[in-house]
């Protein structure tokens, strides 16, 4: 027998994979802002990032996406760090961390419609209402 083979396997350094997804979807964000519309020297929040484009892609959005990435790395990360079973709660059924995440997307997306729908813009009031939903949801459901 070698020595290879009788050494105990190598743990992987949790923190070291934690720092280094983090220091990625940093660059993604510092990546957004520099490509990021400017006008008068300020960033043009709402001035399309590809001109010509097919899509309305605004920073805004732009941001959106860079945050989903962000929940689905850090949940893949959790997964595999901290597997976990399912379990249930309020909705009777079985639901894991990304289920879950699953959820509070889904009703946060009916809770901004419903805000446009009834008190218009700005939405900084239904974001804070989705922050306490989801809350909600990864602790009961």
């Amino acid at each position: 027998m070698t020595d290879a083979a009788t050494a105990a396997p190598r743990r992987p350094n949790w923190t070291l994979i934690a720092l280094a997804a983090a220091a990625v979807m940093a660059a993604a964000l510092i990546a957004l802002l520099l490509v990021a519309p400017k006008k008068d020297g300020a960033i043009d929040w709402f001035a399309p990032m590809i001109r010509g484009g097919w899509m309305a892609w605004t920073l805004p959005i732009a941001l959106f996406f860079w945050t989903i990435a962000c929940l689905l790395v850090a949940m893949t990360l959790l997964a595999i760090r901290f597997p976990e079973t399912p379990r249930i709660g309020l909705l009777r059924i079985e639901t894991t961390r990304g289920d879950r995440l699953f959820i509070s997307l889904l009703g946060s997306a009916f809770i901004h419609l419903a805000w446009l729908f009834f008190a218009g813009p700005p939405l900084w009031g239904a974001t804070a209402l989705c922050l306490v939903y989801a809350a909600a949801v990864f602790r009961w459901v």
